[in-house]
């Protein structure tokens, strides 16, 4: 089998705070900009997509992509807490509108890590009313742009808190961290921080999981008719030795947010490499194996088994909202490409529902605490000139995605 089902989306996706620029009143541009801080550099203008928008979505379209994911900064939307910005949300809609002059299918994520300001100060999601916050966004949001979007989910790898818990402690800057995070409180004038990335893991996800419950319902009350699920992020966990403990990560990191899942649309399944798992912690890869800019190993394999993995778990259909590699060899972002399409399709031919595969990413963009250097995307941006330069890569997929089929070859 080399074709996909009719209507299968392909796409690539992107996020705000990584290619819009200057999202000021965001808690990860304060983080950015103290000292100390973890971020090897700031963000600036990364790919100025705020105002090039236009550009990429044809682009996008010209490649034979037909849908593209990206999602709405709730910094730009309300900036200042209970004072919402019509011209940010306008902005959205035109990006939805320019999505649809372009037939791709736009699917919105309300929330990709970055919280405003405010939100941070007042402790972030810990704090008991952050549900209630969001889910206010959320209504906000929806009541005027729900009538142009298709697909929706409400968070992207809430869950990741949970799996940076089980890096080995020798990799944490524990001292860096808690510097960084009083520093970035002394910034905005507030004796806490709440970033998402530096929060405690069981109490953001109690607070998030109850967040996306209320808004899924908030967001289906209209306007407009579209599936709203979640986007979680999911590894090959693989067991190593005997008292492995890869069950008891898989029970904590992503069977709350599956159950969470079951109760949506759909599932959003985001995956990149596999996890070797020990006794007290993840393991590194085993020494001689190839690994990406992100210190991950290339394993491409590895979304076949987080796909059944879910499927196992979930009864909703599946859909692929996150794939890529970070590397500046792009034959090799080629072969995880056909590696992971041809998992994609096995599991389509054991029946499995799976209905969308979205690349990340469509630029290569800021990758947060490592910055520019880790190169994801399909389509390469020199941030001097804001110019863009597809690799073959985008031609490759873009193909794929136009026959809705793997080429011959690549069975």
């Amino acid at each position: 089998m080399s074709a996909f089902p009719r209507g299968f989306l392909w796409g690539a996706a992107t996020a705000a705070h990584q290619v819009e620029g200057n999202n000021i009143n965001s808690d990860l541009w304060v983080l950015e900009h103290i000292e100390p801080t973890l971020f090897a550099e700031p963000s600036l203008d990364a790919c100025d997509h705020l105002r090039l928008y236009p550009k990429d979505i044809r682009m996008l379209a010209k490649l034979g992509f037909n849908t593209y994911r990206f999602s709405i900064e709730w910094a730009r939307i309300e900036s200042e807490r209970g004072h919402f910005s019509m011209a940010a949300i306008e902005h959205y809609r035109r990006v939805l509108a320019a999505c649809h002059e372009n037939g791709i299918t736009p699917m919105v994520t309300l929330y990709h890590f970055s919280s405003p300001r405010w939100f941070a100060a007042m402790g972030g999601w810990e704090k008991s009313e952050s549900t209630d916050l969001f889910v206010r966004y959320c209504g906000r949001v929806s009541r005027h742009l729900g009538d142009l979007l298709h697909y929706a989910t409400t968070f992207n790898e809430p869950n990741l808190p949970m799996l940076l818990r089980w890096l080995p402690v020798s990799e944490i800057p524990f001292v860096k961290v808690k510097r960084m995070a009083k520093a970035a409180a002394r910034a905005i004038g507030s004796d806490k921080f709440g970033c998402f990335f530096l929060g405690d893991g069981e109490k953001l996800r109690d607070r998030m999981t109850a967040a996306h419950v209320l808004a899924y319902e908030t967001i289906k009350s209209g306007p407009g008719h579209y599936p709203v699920g979640v986007s979680i992020s999911m590894q090959d966990e693989q067991p190593v030795g005997h008292d492995s403990k890869r069950d008891k990560k898989c029970a904590e990191v992503y069977d709350p947010w599956l159950a969470a899942a079951d109760k949506s649309d759909f599932l959003g399944v985001q995956t990149y490499t596999r996890c070797r798992v020990g006794k007290r912690s993840d393991l590194s890869p085993e020494p001689g194996s190839e690994t990406t800019q992100m210190g991950y190993e290339f394993w491409p394999e590895a979304l076949e088994a987080c796909l059944r993995y879910a499927n196992a778990r979930v009864k909703v259909p599946l859909y692929i909202t996150e794939n890529g590699v970070a590397t500046d060899d792009d034959e090799r972002r080629i072969e995880y490409i056909r590696r992971a399409l041809t998992g994609v399709q096995n599991c389509l031919a054991d029946g499995i529902d799976i209905r969308a595969y979205i690349h990340w990413s469509l630029l290569d963009n800021f990758e947060w605490i490592m910055g520019y250097r880790p190169r994801f995307g399909l389509v390469a941006v020199d941030r001097a000139t804001q110019e863009r330069t597809q690799k073959p890569s985008a031609t490759y997929l873009g193909e794929i995605a136009r026959h809705n089929r793997l080429p011959d070859h690549a069975k």
